[in-house]
């Protein structure tokens, strides 16, 4: 996950969320997540996380290269199967 600076100046932080669930058979187990909180510069940690945070752009133009890269690597894959098949 990535610091995210806001147009606003803020950030957008990850932060580990760890909740404690049951599992079927009555068990009890973890489920831990991802969620992102938003600090400003107030924040003791602000100009730390400031220095290696990207843009809302910026985000999005990974999100868009793990998509093409997802789909090359689909493609690639669908092949391979295809050439699987005929042997």
């Amino acid at each position: 996950m990535y610091v995210i600076r806001l147009p606003g100046g803020n950030l957008r932080v990850p932060a580990s969320v760890l909740a404690r669930g049951r599992q079927a058979h009555g068990g009890s187990g973890s489920v831990i997540g991802q969620a992102y909180v938003e600090i400003g510069p107030e924040d003791p940690d602000y100009q730390r996380l400031l220095a290696q945070s990207i843009s809302e752009e910026e985000m999005a133009e990974k999100r868009r290269r793990w998509r093409e890269d997802d789909e090359a690597l689909r493609a690639e894959f669908e092949e391979f199967k295809a050439r699987q098949s005929e042997e």
